[in-house]
Formats: structure tokens, C-alpha cells, sequence
């Protein structure tokens, strides 16, 4: 048994999402990404004296849906609290958050992992306002501070200590952000900072229900990178304790340009944040009525939709898993099959020849140029067998994406590609084809069935293309075998 093998990796993470709203958790600056430094501020924000903060009723929404899409319990009594910390940019000296009582507890979220479907447990989701952020390689003598991101309405979901592999914490990000996303509750975008996660990972030995000491990994931008710093701090964690080293609890980060992760501070004691109740934010209740109002109103969630795909649809799972790995996805394949009731065709060129295209251009589907019922048609001519598949999925679909005020069919008769399908007119091109051959129809005759290729691509040939290659291949072992 290897070092490794011994022991459990224990991991529970901290997922900071930014709610998908217009303006800031307690008062109207805006939210949205990419503005000037300090220019989305206000008095409130900032911290001015006198200044009161108003709470958002479209964070409370955002955050109910999200509890309701991953079966928390909704909390009917509910306050904010003020979160004592100094850092240089948090304006107000302390943060508004429900660390102490959340809106919503419990809950789970469901993976589909190399051993099965397993649920992730949740211990809790609560709403707080981001601090701001300080930027310290910009100037060579002074840290500088932006607080446009001051105030900004995060949930912070909360797993159990209950994930024991990073590739199932790869898993549990994923079908999170899927979540977040499908819902609009938030962007996900790692990259600009909307969706942010902690790592809190500890090893113990197998059979042990004792945690071990744990070292906190902070704001990882990628679910690539959260999965590989698990698998640095589970080899460096097992290395010390082979190595009778003790383990120090602290907080880390992680060095993507080296892949490794270095300390920030020891952290030995819970910090004492000295909580109490925001004594300007009144509590608010949330009734069984809002909670019932606000379910109605939710979508039907990724695995309602996959499970029905595949079976009204007759999707295979990995077909339908794919589709429906984001919203945008889904949208658009709803919108083709209103022209098309082939669902495995529409699948198929999701997944191949159009989603192709939209990886070289850099665009999801919604910005696909083509209309729905245009695709719808393109993929008609295609099952009919009237134009090859790879005809229709490189050729015409180009010709359409170029000039798509053109019918599919237009498209594909002036390339000269609609396929010959009269059974007449293909026998002359089979029977040409066997009387230049007689050597090979005599070796086919003997057995060798796989010349049947040969014979259908000198019929292509002649044909130039244009042969339905589907009953060429029908008509070619009648004849062959008369």
C-alpha cells in the first residue's frame, strides 16, 4: 500500500457567488463588471457617517430560488449581523452577513461520479456583501484599493467536510455553477471574480472518523485549479505526516505559474469576529406564500430536463447530459425541434458540426447566425437522405452561414450536392461499376465481402458525390448477390 493509500482526504469548500443583481446588497450603486476603479460608489458604500443601508429584496430571491433548486431548508426568521474585521478595504470596518443565521440550511447537490450518483452535503447559504479589493503589483511602493466591488450581494454556500477526492470536488463545482447559471442567480464567471472558492482541506487515516488539522486554500478563480490544489495539499499533508512533521493550520494560496500552493498566516484559533444583530437592518420574514410564489416561477432544473430527453426523446445519456450542461444549450435545442422531431439528429449536430462552429468563433449558441428553422431544415435534407452528412455539415452549412437568406435546399442544389436517390439512375452507375470489375465481383462472389466498399466508392466516384450512398449500398448487395 502506497503512502497516499492509507489515508482519507477530507475537503469541504466555501463558494462565494455574486447574485445576479443590478445594484449592490444595501444601496443602488452598480453591480456590473469591468468599470473604472472607485467609479460604482456611493456615501453608503463607502461608509460615510450617517449613511444607512437599505436591504436589496432581489438578493432575498435570488437566494431563495437557489435554496429551493438544492433542497435547503428556508429560513422564516431572518437577520443580518455585522462581521468585525479590519482589512484595508472594508470601508465600514465590519461586513454585513447571515454567517449566523443563514437564509437557507442543509441541502445537497447531486454529482454523477466514477462511483456512482452521490450527494454533496450542504451545511449552509447565506447572503453577505463582498469587501472591496486591493491591488498590490500595480505600483511599486503602494498597495492600491478599489471598493467597486464593496457591497456587492454574494451568497456563500457551504459544504460538509463531506467530499473525499478532487475529482468529485471538480464535480461538485461543475453542477454548481450548471445551478447558478440555470437559475441566473449568478454569472459563474471565475474569471472576473463572481464565483470564488475556499478550499478547507484535511487527511486522517482510513477507518478514522476524527478531523485532522486542516489548511484553508483561499479565492481560487477555476474549478481546474481548485481540483489540483487538493490533490498538492493531499500529497503534502500525507509527506508531513510520514514524515512525523505536524501539521500547521493555516490559510494558503495557490502559485498557478509553479502549481503550488504557499502560506499566508497561521490560523491556530477561530478568529473572534465578534458578531451581533445589524441594528440598522431591520429582521425580515419570508412566508410559505413568497417561498410557493417563487417555486412556481423556477424552471424546470438540469436533471428534470435530461431525464426527460432521454425518455420522451430517446437521447442517450451522454447526449442528453451534454445538452444539457447549460441553459443556453437547451434553449437552443428546444428552438430547433419546434421545425424537427428528429431529436437524435438535432443532437447530433449540436454536438458536432455546430457546436464546432461556435468554438471556432467564439460564441455560444444563442449568437448561432443561423435561424432555428434553417438548422431544422439543413438537418431534414440530410435525414431524408437527399445530401450526404458530410456535404450538408461542412459545404452547405458554410454557404448558409455565409448567405442564410437562402433555403437549405438552394444552398445544396447550387453546389450541386442534392444526392441522386431514383433507383433507376443509380443502377446504371452499379452495373457500369461491376461490368469494369469482374475480378473483384468474382473475389466478392468467393467471399470477400468487404469489396462491397470498393464497389459503392467507384460508385460515389462517378457519380461525383451525388449518389445516395445509403441505397447505392441496398442495390450493390442485391446485385452482387443475384
Amino acid at each position: 500500500m502506497s503512502n497516499l493509500e492509507k489515508y482519507q482526504l477530507v475537503v469541504g469548500l466555501e463558494v462565494h457567488a455574486q447574485l445576479s443583481t443590478k445594484s449592490k446588497l444595501f444601496c443602488a450603486d452598480d453591480t456590473s463588471f469591468g468599470s473604472a476603479p472607485n467609479t460604482q460608489v456611493s456615501p453608503i458604500s463607502l461608509a460615510h457617517p450617517g449613511t444607512l443601508p437599505k436591504l436589496n429584496q432581489k438578493a432575498v430571491e435570488l437566494a431563495v430560488k437557489l435554496g429551493i433548486a438544492l433542497h435547503c431548508e428556508i429560513e422564516s426568521y431572518n437577520y443580518f449581523a455585522r462581521k468585525n474585521y479590519f482589512y484595508p478595504d472594508l470601508p465600514k470596518g465590519y461586513q454585513i452577513s447571515q454567517h449566523t443565521a443563514p437564509i437557507c440550511k442543509g441541502g445537497t447537490v447531486l454529482i454523477e461520479s466514477q462511483d456512482g450518483l452521490k450527494n454533496i452535503q450542504l451545511n449552509r447559504i447565506h447572503i453577505e456583501e463582498d469587501a472591496g479589493k486591493s491591488i498590490h503589483d500595480a505600483d511599486s511602493e503602494y498597495s492600491l484599493i478599489d471598493l467597486n466591488r464593496a457591497g456587492t450581494p454574494l451568497v456563500e454556500i457551504v459544504t460538509e467536510p463531506v467530499i473525499h477526492s478532487a475529482e468529485d470536488a471538480f464535480l461538485f463545482l461543475t453542477e454548481l455553477r450548471k445551478t447558478l447559471r440555470w437559475l441566473d442567480v449568478c454569472d459563474g464567471n471565475m474569471e472576473e471574480g463572481s464565483m470564488r472558492c475556499d478550499a478547507n482541506i484535511s487527511i486522517r487515516l482510513k477507518g478514522d472518523l476524527t478531523l485532522g488539522k486542516r489548511v484553508e486554500v483561499k479565492n481560487l478563480n477555476s474549478i481546474r485549479n481548485v481540483k489540483r490544489v487538493i490533490d498538492i495539499e493531499f500529497e503534502r499533508l500525507v509527506a508531513l505526516t510520514e514524515n512525523n512533521e505536524s501539521i500547521t493550520q493555516e490559510t494558503r494560496s495557490y502559485d498557478a505559474d509553479n502549481n503550488s500552493t504557499f502560506s499566508l498566516r497561521t490560523k491556530e484559533d477561530a478568529e473572534d469576529y465578534r458578531y451581533f444583530p445589524e441594528p440598522d437592518l431591520p429582521p425580515f420574514v419570508i412566508t410559505q406564500t413568497y417561498i410557493d410564489d417563487i417555486t412556481s416561477s423556477m424552471p424546470a432544473l438540469p436533471n428534470q430536463v435530461k431525464n426527460k430527453y432521454i425518455k420522451e426523446y430517446g437521447l442517450s445519456d451522454y447526449d442528453a447530459s451534454v445538452v444539457c450542461s447549460d441553459k443556453e444549450d437547451v434553449l437552443f435545442f428546444e428552438s430547433v425541434i419546434k421545425y424537427s422531431q428528429d431529436f437524435k439528429a438535432v443532437a447530433n449536430w449540436m454536438l458536432g458540426p455546430l457546436k464546432y462552429h461556435c468554438n471556432e468563433n467564439g460564441i455560444g449558441f444563442s449568437a448561432f447566425p443561423l435561424s432555428s428553422k434553417l438548422i431544422a431544415d439543413l438537418i431534414s435534407l440530410t435525414s431524408s437522405g437527399k445530401l450526404s452528412f458530410n456535404n450538408a455539415s461542412g459545404k452547405v452549412l458554410q454557404a448558409l452561414i455565409t448567405n442564410p437568406n437562402q433555403s437549405a435546399n438552394e444552398a445544396a442544389s447550387a453546389l450541386n450536392l442534392i444526392q441522386e436517390s431514383d433507383s433507376s439512375e443509380l443502377m446504371k452507375w452499379i452495373e457500369q461499376v461491376i461490368i469494369d470489375m469482374p475480378e473483384k465481383v468474382k473475389e466478392y462472389k468467393s467471399g470477400k465481402k468487404g469489396l462491397i466498399g470498393l464497389f459503392s466508392g467507384e460508385v460515389k466516384k462517378r457519380s461525383k458525390g451525388k449518389a445516395d450512398m445509403q441505397l447505392v449500398n441496398q442495390l450493390l448487395q442485391e446485385k452482387l448477390n443475384q
